[in-house]
């Protein structure tokens, strides 16, 4: 006879707080080999649940024909992390950027009967330079952790090759335990470099790598010039010079050209093994 395996009527009891846990009761008929029972219960649960991990799991006859068994789940120790997890980490604080020009000029003053010079946006100019202004910046910087087997580990002198790179095709990483995923378009993720420990008690490795993103843009706009487009991790510099303002009847410093530089080398993030 086959064993039937029913959940519980109001069978999940879950408890919040330091100690999270959750219990699932099931039925069971159809046997009375305990080993077979667990089994089926492992079968009809999941490794993972509400962000917890199954811990331990028990059958208990009630009857002749009757089983109860409960599946525990609780709060994920990092040592207990299996073999191919991934855990992510990410952090979107902090972060300054200098802009020399800003995204529009929403006014300008002039004393009675003069006109302000219009810099097409260009912060801060003087009569020798273009001074710019420090402001916080969007930084999104984030920790990709992969639990190894012993003698699976990527080549960490190919790792280390890596660092400072920025991806050369799209890159995605999905958090084993959230599901939250990170894809990135090419250009758009750098490496910055990863924290090797050493073995773990069971023998498995964890390795710990660290990223910093920046989207690609296009279509943006410097003073008159138009249509630009830069990779996240492309330079964006722009040349002064002085032209004549007509409306104001002086000598002006302007945005006359717009570089995009390429500073860091792009590389193969699949040597990272995650």
């Amino acid at each position: 006879m086959a064993i039937t395996c029913d959940e519980k009527f109001q069978s999940r009891k879950t408890t919040g707080g330091d100690q999270p846990a959750e219990d699932l009761i099931f039925i069971l008929r159809g046997s009375d080999d305990e080993v077979a029972l667990l089994t089926t219960i492992l079968n009809a649960t999941t490794l993972y649940y509400n962000g917890m991990i199954r811990k331990t799991w028990d059958v208990e006859q009630v009857d002749n024909s009757l089983w109860i068994g409960t599946v525990k789940y609780g709060r994920i120790d990092t040592a207990r992390w299996p073999v191919g997890t991934i855990t992510i980490a990410a952090d979107t604080t902090g972060g300054q950027m200098h802009l020399s020009q800003s995204i529009t000029t929403v006014n300008k003053y002039a004393p009675a009967g003069k006109t302000a010079p219009d810099f097409k946006g260009a912060i801060g100019v003087t009569q020798d330079a273009v001074e710019g202004v420090d402001v916080p910046a969007p930084e999104f910087k984030f920790t990709v952790t992969k639990v190894f087997a012993k003698g699976t580990t990527p080549d960490l002198g190919a790792c280390y090759k890596l660092k400072n790179n920025t991806n050369a095709s799209s890159f995605t990483v999905t958090d084993t335990f959230t599901g939250i995923t990170i894809t990135l378009n090419p250009g758009e993720c750098q490496f910055l470099g990863l924290k090797f420990t050493g073995q773990r008690f069971d023998t498995n490795i964890e390795i710990c790598y660290e990223f910093m993103a920046a989207p690609n843009v296009t279509g943006l706009t410097v003073g008159d010039i138009t249509g630009i487009a830069k990779n996240g991790f492309d330079y964006l510099w722009t040349r002064y010079d002085e032209v004549v303002d007509t409306t104001a009847n002086r000598l002006v410093r302007r945005p006359t050209a717009v570089y995009v530089e390429q500073v860091f080398n792009s590389g193969d993030f699949t040597v990272l093994g995650i």
